[in-house]
């Protein structure tokens, strides 16, 4: 009998420390799981900053390319109308010294 006690005692014991185990494997996964969670959450936050960073990005080099080609445009207009006046001045140059010359010809 008291053989019987001490199989039963022990067949407690192992059992409830099963259980005890069980619990432990249980919340180990929990936690596992919860981490797993903020991985994941951080990650997406993460890539969500990064998107926002391009977007940023491509649109500075865009607002930048845009004034870049505005400058140009209005530097080759200038150098245009200069280009322009030049002419017109010279023209007039040679006309006039053209009707010099004529003049003192005659």
């Amino acid at each position: 009998m008291k053989a019987m006690l001490i199989t039963v005692a022990a067949a407690a014991l192992a059992v409830g420390t099963a259980v005890g185990a069980q619990d432990l494997t249980q919340d180990t996964k929990k936690a596992a799981d919860k981490t797993a969670d903020v991985a994941k959450d951080t990650s997406k936050d993460v890539a969500h900053g990064t998107k926002k960073a391009a977007v940023k990005t491509a649109d500075v080099t865009k607002d930048t390319s845009k004034d870049v080609a505005h400058g140009t445009t209005k530097a080759a207009t200038k150098t245009g109308n200069a280009v322009g006046t030049a002419g017109k001045d010279t023209g007039k140059a040679v006309k006039t010294g053209a009707d010099k010359t004529a003049d003192a010809v005659k």
